[in-house]
C-alpha cells in the first residue's frame, strides 16, 4: 500500500462542487482508500493570473495502484467531470494532481514526483500540510535539495 497526496483545483462552473464530486470518485476507487481530506481554500491563479480565483484542497490516500495508474486515474475523473485541457495553467472545472507517493522520486514524460511546483505553491502546501504535515516537510526538502 503505497501513501500518496492529491491536490484538487477548480475556478469555473461550480468549483466546490466539482471538487466534491472528485473526491467521491476518488472515494469509490476500489484501490484508492482516503484517509484524509483537508478543507478548501480560495486562492489566486498561479501562473496565469488573468483568471477567476481558485478553490484549492487536497486527499490523503492509499491505494495499491502505481504512480502511472493513480495519474490515469486522475485524468479520466477530470474527463468525467468534464475537464477540458486548452491551455496551460487556464482556468479548469477541474484539477486533480498527484504531488507524492510515498517518498518516490521519479521523471518521465507523463509524471514528474514530488510534484515539481507543489513547494512553490501555498495553495497546495497549506492544504497538504493540514492533512500530512510530514510530507509537506518532505516537499520542502526536496525542493531544497534539487536547488542546492
Amino acid at each position: 500500500m503505497a501513501r500518496a497526496v492529491l491536490a484538487l483545483g477548480a475556478n469555473i462552473g461550480e468549483p466546490a462542487h466539482q471538487i466534491a464530486k472528485a473526491i467521491e470518485a476518488i472515494a469509490g476507487h476500489p484501490q484508492i482508500f482516503l484517509l484524509k481530506q483537508s478543507k478548501l481554500i480560495v486562492s489566486e491563479p498561479w501562473g496565469k493570473t488573468d483568471q477567476n480565483r481558485f478553490h484549492n484542497g487536497a486527499v490523503l490516500i492509499e491505494t495499491t495502484l502505481s504512480p502511472l495508474e493513480l495519474l490515469d486515474f486522475c485524468l479520466a475523473t477530470e474527463a468525467e467531470i468534464g475537464r477540458v485541457r486548452i491551455e496551460k495553467w487556464g482556468p479548469r472545472s477541474i484539477d486533480i494532481d498527484v504531488i507524492t507517493y510515498d517518498d518516490l522520486t521519479m521523471e518521465s514524460e507523463r509524471l514528474t514526483l514530488p510534484h515539481p511546483y507543489a513547494h512553490e505553491r501555498d495553495f497546495v502546501l497549506g492544504p497538504v500540510r493540514e492533512i500530512a504535515p510530514d510530507m509537506a516537510d518532505w516537499l520542502l526538502n526536496q525542493a531544497g535539495r534539487k536547488s542546492a
